[in-house]
């Protein structure tokens, strides 16, 4: 499936023909896997351009680390970290920017310093008005799959249809238009291992929703689970993530190793044009 992912300031992305990598750019002292790494400007900049030359196609700035027990922080102190990058990575001229972020107040400004896509991992239903946000501005948005703090169904792919559906329902309501959203099944967010590799295994049953997906596998603890290893030595079965679940339908892959995704990303792609050419 093609399709031209709008986003806000007049920008579009090709989904479909190739899968594209979002660089991960975590501005916080304490996520999971990288904390600190790019926690200062001129590092954040440096990384995320770094991430552009090793063939990510999106950036997506993030200020509060999602890992799981994490503390939450005030919204002043997200923006803080987060709208500095985002500025400045707009100045750079071309790169594709997207903002990590679960209130409307930090998307609204993100998106007013540059960003052109809202990243939400809470599916706008924590803070709906991220909806309006997304049809009043064109911007692109990325609905995320959660099962943190509700009730789930134990058939994993059921539960991604009951979430998903009424976060659609909200954007639609909101005039969000369909060629501005991308779904993500939220792998890590309130799943544990098996359930995520069932969510894996069975990822092509999501086609039925006749949305892009993007994919964030990238150094998640069920992958660490299967193959060992701490966080930071996840990337070799990330990148494998990533290749099986483009096979499976996935367009975009959130990572932290850009370099390494691309090179199996890119034989995944192969196998899919070859598949192409036989049907």
């Amino acid at each position: 499936m093609y399709r031209e992912w709008q986003l806000a300031h007049g920008r579009s992305l090709t989904l479909g023909p190739r899968a594209l990598i979002m660089g991960v750019l975590n501005v916080t002292p304490d996520s999971f896997s990288d904390g600190g790494v790019h926690y200062s400007l001129e590092r954040a900049v440096d990384g995320a351009c770094k991430m552009i030359d090793e063939g990510a196609s999106i950036i997506d700035v993030g200020g509060e680390s999602t890992r799981p027990g994490a503390t939450r922080v005030e919204p002043s102190v997200e923006q803080s970290r987060v709208l500095p990058v985002i500025e400045a990575l707009a100045k750079q001229g071309d790169i594709i920017i997207s903002v990590d972020t679960y209130r409307e107040e930090t998307a609204r400004l993100a998106v007013e310093a540059g960003a052109h896509i809202v990243n939400d991992v809470w599916g706008v239903q924590r803070e709906p008005a991220i909806a309006d946000l997304a049809a009043s501005t064109g911007a692109g948005l990325v609905i995320m799959h959660t099962g943190r703090e509700r009730e789930r169904d134990p058939d994993v792919i059921v539960d991604q249809f009951a979430f998903l559906n009424r976060s659609l329902e909200i954007a639609k309501l909101a005039g969000v238009a369909e060629n501005q959203i991308v779904l993500d099944p939220g792998f890590g967010f309130a799943k544990d291992t098996d359930e995520n590799i069932a969510l894996m295994d069975r990822f092509s049953e999501l086609a039925a929703f006749g949305y892009p997906f993007l994919a964030g596998t990238s150094r998640k603890r069920f992958l660490g689970a299967v193959s060992g290893g701490d966080a930071i030595e996840r990337d070799v079965v990330t990148a494998a993530s990533s290749a099986l679940l483009r096979l499976a339908g996935a367009n975009l892959f959130r990572v932290h190793d850009v370099a390494m995704s691309r090179c199996t990303l890119a034989l995944a792609d192969a196998m899919l044009a070859a598949r192409g050419k036989r049907q």
